[in-house]
């Protein structure tokens, strides 16, 4: 046992981990509450007649020296590839939030490198718990404390020195403008991918193979958002029923790779190799012009409620870490929904969380993270406040502030709901722009299929211009621009693209909770029928409906300014047979599709072309709000924007509040500088939401002989409709005039490129 800290309580405090330094490691781990702290250095048992229940052996090493809460020492002769970890003595006063055990052996949360698999019986509890006859384990979290040993049954921290020999960092640079995100899942997006080899699949390396780069280049991504590769354990209750956390977003490790993703020949070769694997797999992404973006999950941990697991922050500084009620450091506040809250009123997760990002932005070369459930990291003791400390840091930290940057702008607690209100630079992904997609094109018409009303075209041409409503109040104004806004339609949870037009109702019967999970509120429209359809005359008739709507959603995406968000697979039609919540499906469930049906590949095929579309002309990727007037650097009489009605006419202000009406064109000017730039041409939007087919006469400005090209129509099949031999950059189908009348099918868009240079007329306000 060891005693009071005999050092110095006012001396210098060295980096918080275990970090390699000449002739062995400098140790500094945060216990401020602890009467003593031991370094466990972990070793294999020796086999020759050791039970097989005894793996490893350990040696406890008091860390003496005590400073401002934190317990440091050097430890000679430890080296890279040393398993250790840290056990607390204090007073076990649950109530109190102090939960010292030296019983627990407990993870580093500054740990490089995390090995071995975490058991879920009752050695991994600070409490004394019991196993049940269903295998679920409980007890009184309040009571007295657990003496088992979980040295056995816990990971391992491993020490991991700082690379050497890699090459600098050379991040891609792509302009916010310009940005297009691929959500992907390390294993899920390479698992099924037979041109990637089989030892590769499924890994870092896959995703930095020739193929999957292929893959992301051709269709025209330029960063790569991957769900969380932080080391992470699954729930308890998942082990119970036999299922593992697939998504990740259940952290033990916020510097440490999470090791399942590595190959295996990495695994074997420990941490650091695992290591060189993840930024191998950086390198070579950027080498193939393409951003990394991670997911990243500082909101909460692995450890649960009150009466979870011990593993480590709860035995090294519960009421520092967590969010706990006033005065009942004991009783922890949920804003996450998954059981505890880490507390950013605390300097100590501040500082954590970001020496967590320094060093994935330094050590693997990351070009920026997206903070799940953001507004928990902004949160002080009156609620969310875009002036934290944490968020003042992002703006102002000489590493993080020019890296991209997003908030998802919501948690579950009060006042959680926070879209628009982050700062610069920060991004956000804008649920409105989800929400008001899947009306306008799925919800709707469903609804208007039995007669209801649904929404008109003012929350939609909001969305398709920016979103300034959300992202335009800042200070200075509009400084932060339409690229603010994550357009996304689909994400890594809830229904994929494909579901959202194949089913009505959630369908999560595999994830054990008999349908309670998953949200209910997904804005759908199965088209007549619930699931696949059947191989007859009605399934023949339904199936292109589908089809089509799927067009429109990712028309709607790609043709829209802000930055879009594809979820992988999305563009090949991948299904999760209406399982919206597929958390815990690690299996073909939730895998991308690589086997393309004639139908899949025009869908790959159009969504190329839509992003080439995007990427080709200006007008549609703007990095400033439309004024729906000239801009200072542009002609003079020219408005940047203007909506028109079906006749040809400004939207007036009962359409823009008339949810009946339901057709609507919006012309985009491209940017001009008083002469012709053929390479920067105005863009005409039409879009028709009714279930009937419509004659709409083409917008233009007054008297003018504009021709409009037709370069895209959501009721093609393919883009290859439009002839085979025309480029996105040089169309030559048949001219239409503004002025005259085309046709459009029910519940489509076409976009239309202009030959001149005229603006449109001023617009009406939206």
């Amino acid at each position: 046992m060891s005693t009071a800290p005999t050092g110095s309580v006012h001396g210098p405090v060295p980096p918080l981990g275990v970090h390699v330094v000449d002739g062995g490691v400098q140790v500094a781990v945060l216990a401020s509450h602890a009467t003593g702290v031991d370094l466990c250095l972990v070793d294999p048992a020796p086999a020759p007649g050791s039970s097989p229940d005894v793996r490893w052996t350990e040696r406890r090493i008091p860390l003496v020296e005590h400073s401002y809460g934190v317990w440091h020492g050097f430890v000679p002769g430890v080296t890279e590839g040393q398993r250790y970890g840290f056990r607390t003595h204090g007073p076990w006063d649950p109530r109190a939030g102090q939960r010292h055990n030296p019983a627990k052996l407990l993870v580093d949360p500054y740990a490089r490198g995390i090995v071995g698999d975490l058991g879920h019986g009752p050695e991994t509890y600070g409490h004394v718990t019991t196993r049940g006859d269903d295998g679920s384990v409980s007890g009184d979290p309040y009571g007295p404390a657990d003496d088992r040993d979980s040295l056995e049954h816990v990971p391992h921290s491993v020490v991991v020195a700082p690379r050497q020999g890699h090459p600098p960092v050379r991040r891609p640079g792509v302009a916010r403008r310009a940005t297009v995100i691929y959500e992907a899942h390390v294993r899920g997006l390479t698992q099924n991918l037979e041109t990637v080899p089989e030892h590769l699949r499924g890994t870092y390396a896959g995703l930095a193979h020739p193929e999957t780069i292929r893959h992301l280049t051709d269709l025209g991504v330029t960063t790569l958002e991957l769900l969380p590769v932080h080391a992470f354990t699954t729930e308890p209750h998942l082990v119970d029923k036999g299922l593992t956390n697939y998504w990740g977003y259940n952290t033990l490790g916020f510097f440490a790779p999470h090791p399942g993703y590595a190959t295996r020949q990495a695994q074997d070769a420990g941490p650091g190799a695992v290591l060189d694997e993840v930024r191998g797999m950086v390198h070579l992404l950027h080498e193939a012009g393409i951003e990394v973006i991670l997911d990243v999950v500082y909101n909460h941990t692995c450890e649960g409620g009150v009466p979870g697991q011990h593993l480590s922050w709860r035995g090294l500084d519960s009421s520092v870490y967590y969010l706990h009620e006033h005065g009942a450091p004991g009783a922890l506040v949920d804003v996450t929904g998954c059981g505890n809250s880490l507390d950013f009123r605390h300097p100590r997760v501040v500082q954590m969380t970001l020496d967590s990002l320094r060093y994935w932005a330094q050590e693997v070369g990351v070009d920026g993270f997206r903070f799940d459930l953001a507004v928990t990291l902004g949160r002080d003791s009156t609620g969310f406040t875009a002036n934290h400390p944490f968020l003042v840091a992002l703006q102002t930290d000489p590493v993080l502030n020019g890296l991209k940057l997003v908030a998802e702008p919501w948690d579950v607690g009060m006042g959680g709901w926070q879209t628009g209100h982050f700062p610069a630079p920060m991004a956000e992904w804008n649920d409105r722009f989800r929400n008001a997609t899947r009306s306008f094109w799925l919800s709707d018409p469903a609804q208007a299929a039995h007669g209801r009303p649904g929404h008109g075209i003012r929350d939609l041409a909001t969305r398709l211009a920016g979103s300034a409503d959300l992202f335009g109040h800042s200070d200075p104004p509009l400084v932060r621009g339409p690229v603010a806004s994550i357009n996304y339609v689909t994400a890594h949870d809830g229904f994929t693209m494909a579901d959202l037009v194949a089913y009505e109702h959630k369908h999560n019967l595999a994830n054990g909770e008999n349908g309670r999970d998953g949200s209910n509120d997904n804005r759908s429209w199965n088209h007549g029928i619930e699931g696949p359809v059947p191989f007859d005359s009605v399934g023949m008739e339904i199936a292109p409906l589908r089809r089509r709507s799927v067009r429109n959603l990712m028309g709607m995406l790609l043709l829209s300014a802000g930055t879009p968000m594809i979820t992988a697979g999305d563009e090949m039609g991948r299904t999760q047979r209406g399982n919206n919540n597929a958390y815990c499906q690690d299996n073909d469930l939730s895998y991308v599709r690589w086997d393309l049906s004639p139908w899949r590949k025009d869908l790959l095929d159009t969504t190329r072309y839509l992003l080439a579309l995007r990427r080709e002309h200006p007008a549609l990727h703007v990095d400033e709000f439309f004024l729906g007037r000239p801009q200072e650097h542009d002609a003079p009489s020219q408005p940047d924007l203007a909506w028109y009605g079906a006749g040809g006419e400004p939207v007036t202000h009962d359409e823009w509040h008339d949810p009946a009406v339901r057709i609507v064109q919006m012309l985009r000017r491209g940017r001009i500088t008083g002469k012709e730039d053929a390479h920067d041409p105005h863009v005409l939007l039409v879009v028709n939401g009714t279930l009937d087919g419509a004659e709409v006469t083409l917008a233009g400005q007054g008297n003018s002989s504009r021709d409009w090209a037709l370069v895209w129509d959501s009721a093609w099949e393919n883009p290859s409709e439009l002839g085979a031999h025309v480029a996105v950059d040089e169309p030559d189908p048949e001219d239409v005039t503004a002025g005259e009348t085309v046709a459009l099918e029910p519940l489509s868009m076409q976009v239309y490129v202009a030959h001149c240079s005229e603006g449109p007329t001023a617009p009406t306000q939206v």
